[in-house]
């Protein structure tokens, strides 16, 4: 591939139980030799903290150049990193097939899973992680456990601060005292007959935001579905691995794909099609997990059954048509596009939205800041903020009544952005960010 070609980029597999992928003088050379080609060109300059700060280590070096600068000041670089992708799917000129061979994401994945190898994970990284252990107990207590979240709390968060490494000023997301799974064991919204796509049958992959925190996703997505002649059904057999990922334990993150995948795979076999109901998650079973797992059929079967919820609605406009009965929103919306949807060289939540009669949409296409659990760290939070304020700022500008992100952390961080931005300058945000599923499925009057 030459540099500037139209070829798109294409992703090697993991190589993470070959025992070189975890040497530190190898991870080392691979780090001076990639980082080095990122000095000479600084396309990512602007794209996130993690550029910035190894930049200022070379420039302010002896030399200006990387061989005066010390390793140990790399592990800025990598905490910086959101895994966000972008850099990787839209900024560099490098990544593979080219013969530079550049990913700077799973570089620094790589470190990442060096260290945790050699050093072990603290306590509050454990513990941020269980996202399915802390969903569960979360929602058996969800108002003394949403009294504990709250940013107001000067009791709990300080102690979470201390305990978890989270910082007390990051809006966290709220349980619900039913989870996704729970409610829709009950009656299945009815499916409409006359609908063109009627025939389909999905079954929707919960996530943990999903299941535990946002079950009003998955509901609208059953209502639209219904709507549109879809039989769907709920299942959230585990998470998919994202928070493991993050940390760089990709052993875990390979327990994970291992028993979703054995769940979905029944679905499938009975003629489902399987949707995520978030970015990160369709992501990770789509692209992350064939990676991580590379020989493996089954997995490589099921990425090609899933679907991001959006895509798939989309893909029903396209084929059989929508079933009738949308009607434009009562308010004007700011689309945030998410970046694992963007890493997915597919984004159709714009598209979605598209489909709603008279749309007013202002889209944004950059990073939020947030990362996932990234930027609700002690330490990261405030550099989140800065990251994802030109988001906040083009949204507060726009002044919508609307706002939605595929990324239900994202939203949250953005509205979090749009507050201070506020104070400083006045105005309001809107009072909740949604998902454009639910913004659709209010279109339809669902």
């Amino acid at each position: 591939m030459r540099e500037g070609g139209l070829e798109a980029p294409k992703r090697n597999p993991i190589d993470w139980t070959n025992a070189e992928f975890h040497d530190l003088d190898a991870l080392d050379r691979e780090m001076r030799r990639v980082f080095d080609i990122c000095h000479s060109c600084r396309r990512c300059y602007r794209l996130c903290d993690s550029f910035p700060r190894l930049f200022e280590l070379i420039d302010g070096s002896p030399t200006g150049e990387l061989d005066s600068v010390d390793s140990s000041g790399f592990k800025r670089v990598v905490d910086a990193c959101t895994l966000c992708d972008i850099c990787f799917m839209a900024s560099c000129p490098y990544v593979p097939p080219h013969e530079f061979n550049v990913d700077f994401p799973h570089l620094m994945l790589r470190y990442r899973a060096a260290h945790l190898r050699r050093e072990g994970a603290g306590f509050g990284e454990r513990l941020i992680t269980e996202t399915d252990r802390n969903g569960r107990m979360g929602c058996r207590v969800a108002p003394l456990a949403n009294w504990a979240l709250d940013t107001e709390n000067r009791l709990s968060r300080p102690v979470m601060e201390r305990l978890a490494g989270v910082d007390r000023e990051a809006e966290l997301p709220r349980y619900q005292s039913r989870t996704l799974v729970e409610q829709a064991s009950g009656a299945a919204p009815p499916v409409n007959r006359e609908a063109p796509a009627f025939g389909r049958k999905a079954v929707l992959y919960a996530t943990c935001y999903g299941n535990y925190n946002g079950p009003s996703i998955g509901l609208a997505a059953r209502a639209v579905l219904a709507r549109n002649g879809v039989e769907t059904a709920v299942v959230h057999p585990r998470c998919c691995g994202m928070p493991q990922l993050e940390q760089g334990d990709l052993v875990r993150v390979a327990e994970h794909a291992r028993t979703v995948t054995r769940t979905l795979l029944g679905w499938v076999d009975k003629g489902f099609d399987v949707i995520a109901l978030v970015p990160s998650c369709a992501l990770m079973l789509k692209f992350e997990w064939p990676l991580i797992l590379p020989g493996d059929g089954e997995v490589a079967r099921l990425a090609g059954a899933t679907f991001d919820v959006a895509e798939y609605v989309v893909g029903i406009a396209a084929e059989e048509g929508l079933a009738p009965g949308l009607k434009p929103l009562d308010a004007p919306v700011t689309l945030h596009i998410a970046c694992h949807a963007r890493a997915q060289n597919m984004s159709k939540a714009a598209e979605l939205l598209g489909l709603v009669p008279e749309a007013r949409l202002t889209v944004i296409e950059r990073c939020s800041g947030h990362g996932g659990s990234w930027g609700a760290r002690k330490g990261n939070f405030e550099t989140a903020l800065k990251v994802g304020r030109p988001v906040a700022r083009q949204a507060q500008d726009a002044g919508r009544a609307y706002l939605a992100s595929e990324c239900p952390l994202a939203g949250v961080h953005i509205r979090q952005g749009m507050e201070r931005l506020a104070v400083e300058l006045g105005g309001q945000p809107p009072a909740a960010a949604l998902h454009p599923i639910e913004l659709f499925a209010r279109a339809y009057g669902l």
